[in-house]
């Protein structure tokens, strides 16, 4: 007896050679994390949801991806309602006034094996300044139901009153509330159609 296989082969992720072509931001699986020093003993940490853009990438020319990224400060997180509270006035992100943080990138060179060097513009609270960051990935993508899939992860740090997050309090035994170093790892999920999507979707 023939078996239909159509439901297997559409359930099943397949492995597809990653290719030249504008990738979204999937906010749903994507964030962006913080750590800072508190009072000079621990790290606390953070993350902001609302993590969208776009991604130009081929992996045959690296140096002509362009990365677009938009994070809205509103959904800061750090697990304690008081603190993100702080957080969100104007002694820190000031969200009311600058509700979104964006990267634009301008340079984008190949670190090794799987890594990548991107160079870019970092807007914070209304201030711009340059960083670079350190990407690992685009991951070899999946396809699935004509949607392709892959991932990345970038990591750097800034100093916070570069961009005017300068409170702070000094403690009893010296130091001070709040570092001044933030290391910040972003972590996206990118989705694009896959070639022949359309002409494959009602394909049995």
């Amino acid at each position: 007896m023939r078996k239909n296989l159509t439901w297997p082969l559409l359930a099943i992720a397949v492995v597809a050679p990653l290719t030249g072509a504008t990738w979204q931001i999937d906010s749903s699986h994507s964030s962006a994390q913080f750590a800072v020093r508190h009072m000079m003993v621990s790290n606390v940490r953070g993350e902001f949801s609302g993590v969208r853009g776009t991604v130009d990438y081929d992996p045959a020319n690296p140096s002509q991806s362009k990365i677009d990224v938009t994070i809205d400060a509103t959904t800061v997180n750090t697990r304690e309602a008081k603190r993100d509270a702080h957080l969100k006035n104007a002694d820190f992100l000031d969200v009311e006034k600058h509700p979104t943080m964006t990267f634009r990138s301008k340079r984008v060179e190949t670190a090794g094996p799987g890594k990548l060097k991107v160079t870019g513009d970092l807007m914070l609270r209304g201030t711009t300044r340059e960083v670079v960051l350190d990407v690992e990935g685009p991951s070899t993508p999946v396809t699935m139901r004509g949607t392709q899939r892959t991932g990345a992860s970038a990591t750097t740090k800034i100093n916070r009153s570069d961009y005017g997050l300068t409170w702070n309090r000094a403690v009893e035994a010296g130091g001070v509330v709040v570092g001044d170093e933030v290391t910040i790892t972003i972590d996206v999920e990118l989705t694009a159609a896959a070639p022949g999507a359309a002409t494959t979707a009602n394909a049995n």
